[in-house]
């Protein structure tokens, strides 16, 4: 759209972006049964007003919608948030902010909590939500790796400013010891162990 939203209350903008934060525990209400998550989700952008939560006829949906994750999650609708391991939680998360499709998806180091098999799901999940509903994402992360993997246009920055744009045919011919030559040839910039650890 070429609609600028800078200026819109964020209980507006809120209905054209879906953000999934690093933290598991962030992105849903612990407290809450996973149906009154999903029930949260879906009303994203409207106005609330005092009605039942969780209506019966949506229900179906709510299945639906958490049955792709593959995690029998659509058998615990009536579960607790809190109850869920990470993984799950975070699961939760990217189908809560895709139900109500975004314009924009904010992943904010999104696996980056998480052990190395969960992570792996969870990108299983990401690639497969946003290539079925066509979703532009933008991800964050410090897993070089993911970098190169993912999507089709790669930006690095250093201190809040752009050293690297790549696109298409060149981020997909690029490897991890490139992509930090590339980054320590900017000028006197010294890789953070976080960076580093990020290459595997």
């Amino acid at each position: 759209r070429d609609t600028n939203i800078t200026s819109w209350p964020e209980h507006r903008r809120a209905r054209f972006i879906g953000r999934v934060f690093q933290d598991p525990l962030k992105g849903t209400f612990g407290g809450g049964t996973i149906v009154q998550n999903l029930s949260l989700a879906s009303k994203r952008g409207q106005r609330r007003g005092l009605r039942r939560g969780v209506r019966t006829e949506d229900l179906p949906w709510f299945r639906e919608q958490i049955a792709v994750l593959g995690l029998g999650l659509e058998d615990r609708l009536y579960d607790r948030a809190g109850l869920l391991s990470g993984g799950q939680r975070q699961a939760l998360t990217m189908i809560m902010a895709t139900m109500v499709r975004p314009e924009l998806l904010l992943l904010d180091e999104h696996t980056a909590a998480l052990d190395p098999k969960t992570a792996a799901q969870i990108l299983d999940v990401t690639r497969s939500l946003v290539s079925t509903h066509g979703l532009t994402t933008l991800m964050v992360t410090h897993n070089m790796q993911q970098a190169l993997d993912l999507g089709n246009r790669l930006i690095m920055m250093h201190r809040g400013t752009i050293i690297l744009d790549v696109r298409d045919e060149e981020k997909k011919a690029l490897t991890v010891d490139a992509l930090l030559h590339r980054f320590h040839c900017q000028g006197d910039i010294e890789l953070s162990d976080r960076m580093l650890l990020g290459t595997r």
